[in-house]
């Protein structure tokens, strides 16, 4: 693969709790990078939100991060990012990508300001948002994200987006005048093999005393018992409380 460029792929989401899906992602999203014949992706960052989302149901970040490891443990290249968990408020998924990309870019002694089009810096790994095809829609929620952020996480850094079941990421880049000015830098990645693997699904087994055997690593399950996770109060958690974004937008309103 010489001559490619070298490209890490990151993960942001709840991760709760982690699922064999989110760890398939970056299998396809590898072999479909691979597959173009322009990047050679030498990592992947799993980067569990923090506790300030106030997404319902969210178990304590620590526990989010000790499952993931686990579930990894297996990974060459895939590796857990306590970075954006640890702090003191929500972070934006922008916000994020530039911590990660300055970090990989001072391994390198380079600037912090991802490489565009015009100035590439092909010794310094790329970033890009890898996501699956729900993700896609989280744009169209009003007040979720800004205008100037959708630009520099589509735009500058770019997304690699994994079809799941009968979602259709290429409608909501059609549907999204801003996501089709930075088409050439979505990259759209087809599972063919079905995965339904849900986290809700997953919690909502678990809180009723469900086998989740098989839809998680072992380890997760193991951790998840000693713990007492996603029981019928732990899905009450945030219950009345707003997402911290809708939240940030309506005081700026």
């Amino acid at each position: 693969m010489a001559g490619r460029l070298p490209l890490v792929l990151l993960a942001c989401g709840s991760f709760n709790p982690i699922t064999h899906q989110h760890m398939r992602l970056f299998e396809l999203a590898r072999d479909h990078m691979h597959q173009t014949g322009l990047y050679r992706v030498v990592g992947g960052i799993v980067s569990p939100v923090g506790d300030g989302y106030g997404k319902q149901g969210l178990v304590a970040s620590k526990h989010r991060l000790a499952m993931a490891r686990l579930a990894l443990q297996s990974s060459d290249w895939v590796s857990v990012d306590d970075w954006e968990s640890q702090q003191a408020d929500w972070t934006e998924t922008v916000v994020t990508m530039r911590y990660h990309y300055g970090h990989i870019a001072a391994q390198y002694h380079h600037s912090k300001d991802p490489p565009t089009n015009e100035q590439p810096a092909s010794d310094v790994p790329q970033l890009k948002l890898l996501c699956g095809a729900d993700f896609m829609d989280t744009f169209k929620v009003p007040g979720l994200w800004m205008d100037d952020h959708v630009e520099e996480v589509v735009g500058r850094f770019g997304l690699v987006c994994v079809s799941r079941g009968s979602l259709q990421p290429d409608r909501a880049i059609h549907e999204s005048d801003l996501l089709s000015r930075h088409r050439q830098s979505i990259f759209l990645v087809r599972e063919w093999v079905h995965n339904e693997i849900s986290a809700t699904e997953i919690r909502r087994a678990l809180r009723r005393g469900h086998s989740v055997k098989y839809l998680l690593p072992d380890s997760v399950i193991d951790y998840i018992r000693e713990h007492n996770l996603y029981t019928q109060d732990s899905e009450m958690k945030n219950k009345d409380v707003k997402l911290r974004p809708l939240a940030m937008q309506a005081i700026q309103d």
